[in-house]
């Protein structure tokens, strides 16, 4: 693998909101699905040899909109996390119940750990790792935040360094034989 580009899929009404979309499989907005026809335009017909996709719809949408329907794989490790008992609900919503309440240091109740998530953005880096070329991630905010984080060698819980927009590029590469960020969170 060359570079690793990490696609964050359009809007939803719930990221307009800021509410923790998890498993829940909400459709594009109108302006997401916008968004995602941008992002075709930002890559310029760009070729992958192995473009992977979340389940969701709204990651699958977003693949196909952008012109890489056909070529995608669903990659189930590529699901966003698991919020539990906090799906649909807004970090500041949270916070009222629980004062100083973060994702990354306090956890879920009845959801995915950080651990387990770390887990499964591993075994993205392992599947993508063998290709001759360049990949594309199809995916979501937190799962790509803590694959950049290990992709960089760090805890996952760094992931939180990454602010991430809807529908926007990133990519991972190396500087020599050093894993880096060539780019990060280029809206369409």
């Amino acid at each position: 693998m060359r570079e690793l580009w990490l696609i964050r899929h359009g809007e939803t009404e719930w990221s307009r909101s800021g509410a923790h979309t998890g498993r829940t499989d909400l459709p594009l907005t109108g302006a997401g699905r916008e968004n995602a026809a941008a992002l075709g335009r930002r890559l310029h017909g760009r070729r992958f040899s192995l473009v992977l996709t979340s389940p969701l719809q709204r990651a699958v949408d977003t693949c196909r909109l952008a012109g890489y329907g056909d070529a995608a794989q669903v990659e189930p490790n590529l699901y966003e996390w698991n919020y539990g008992d906090y799906e649909g609900r807004t970090t500041t919503d949270i916070q009222k119940e629980r004062p100083g309440w973060s994702l990354w240091t306090d956890g879920v109740p009845n959801g995915e750990s950080l651990a387990q998530v770390a887990a499964r953005a591993d075994a993205v880096l392992a599947r993508a790792l063998p290709s001759d070329g360049d990949v594309a991630l199809f995916a979501h905010g937190h799962i790509l935040r803590v694959l950049t984080a290990r992709w960089l060698g760090l805890d996952a819980d760094c992931g939180r360094l990454f602010a991430l927009g809807t529908a926007s590029v990133s990519v991972l590469g190396y500087e020599r034989e050093t894993r880096v960020i060539k780019q990060w969170n280029v809206s369409a």
